[in-house]
């Protein structure tokens, strides 16, 4: 997990669910320590690389109607730099002809042992619900079983494998294993998976995200009280949690950093024109900064783009992009990238190497 004030190195890991992007990871960062539901675990995914995050997938005989799967990008490495992706949130269906989208998962309706719970929220990234036997939370929440929104209509039951709680300066970020039930394979398989199967954890946080790209709105951050989004480590929402951006958190003056990690997910995305479309290719170099010092600038690179919660305040010519951007219709500032700006709306800037 990062501490505030540093950087941190992300690579994009497998192939990246309906954005067919792959890159390498490094190593990833954070602890071990899952609480695993016993009774579903038949099967124990494989360590993700070096540090021991541990996954598990129990063998389930109850038929689903709907198989879910995603790849997604990981966490590496720390120390002032980062290796940008071009995938939010990597919520696909395994089955190529569906090829549905997981938006949401509803709040209401939320099970535990068979029993719908009651007036469930999220404080941070934790649940918490009332019971009949009286109020529920934290590990509790072992087991419980959401309803998903696919973008066709149609909906997917999803189960909680694993938690594991926050710690340190990150206890009110915590991570959960998520499985989903193949039917094809009359087994649940993780929700947010590593190339190799094994499961990777995902941060709840609350409301949703608009998937589409090339339109107004699209990639932009909808407020739903009814709503959460399970956010998988590595992949953009997930990413900028992890750079202390928390959605639900305020810096030292009370200012809500909801803004800063809505704009660092059009950052991480190269999403400059603020529609949902990423105009970058995964496992490009990129440092990030803000005037709030949960982010230092740590590298003498060029700079690249002011950012707020809509895209790109402006960019200069040298961009992550293969190719020239242009965002029709929006007047973009001058002298891009200098510090007063952040007393003028820019919440994130980044930087890009120099040309080698």
């Amino acid at each position: 997990m990062m501490p505030s004030g540093q950087s941190k190195c992300l690579r994009v890991l497998g192939r990246v669910a309906g954005r067919g992007a792959a890159a390498d990871i490094d190593s990833v960062v954070g602890p071990g320590g899952w609480w695993v539901m016993g009774a579903w675990k038949q099967t124990v995914a494989a360590l993700v690389s070096t540090v021991g995050m541990v996954g598990c997938a129990g063998n389930v005989s109850e038929a689903e109607p709907v198989a879910l799967r995603e790849g997604v990008a990981e966490l590496a490495a720390p120390n002032g730099r980062n290796l940008n992706g071009r995938n939010l949130n990597g919520r696909n269906l395994n089955t190529p002809e569906l090829g549905q989208l997981l938006v949401s998962v509803d709040l209401v309706g939320a099970r535990i042992a068979a029993e719908v719970v009651g007036a469930v929220r999220l404080e941070g990234s934790v649940f918490h619900g009332v019971a009949s036997s009286g109020p529920v939370s934290g590990q509790a929440f072992l087991g419980a079983r959401f309803t998903g929104n696919l973008d066709s209509g149609d909906t997917v039951e999803l189960r909680v494998d694993g938690i594991e709680p926050g710690t340190g300066a990150d206890a009110d970020v915590w991570a959960y294993q998520v499985s989903y039930y193949d039917a094809a394979d009359a087994l649940w398989k993780p929700a947010c998976a590593a190339a190799d199967g094994s499961a990777l954890g995902a941060i709840p946080i609350a409301g949703r995200w608009d998937y589409r790209q090339g339109v107004p709105g699209g990639g932009g951050k909808v407020d739903d009280a009814a709503r959460f989004t399970f956010a998988c480590e590595g992949a953009a929402i997930a990413k900028c949690v992890r750079f202390g951006y928390r959605p639900w958190g305020t810096t030292a003056d009370g200012l809500s950093l909801a803004g800063h990690h809505q704009a660092c997910t059009r950052m991480v995305r190269a999403d400059f024109c603020g529609d949902g479309t990423s105009h970058t290719t995964d496992g490009q170099w990129v440092n990030l900064h803000d005037g709030v010092d949960v982010q230092t600038d740590t590298e003498a690179w060029l700079h690249e783009a002011e950012w707020d919660a809509d895209g790109a305040r402006c960019f200069t010519q040298t961009t992550r992009a293969a190719q020239a951007v242009s965002c029709p219709g929006q007047t973009q500032r001058t002298h891009c990238g200098k510090w007063a700006h952040f007393q003028a709306g820019t919440l994130i800037m980044s930087e890009v190497p120099p040309a080698q």
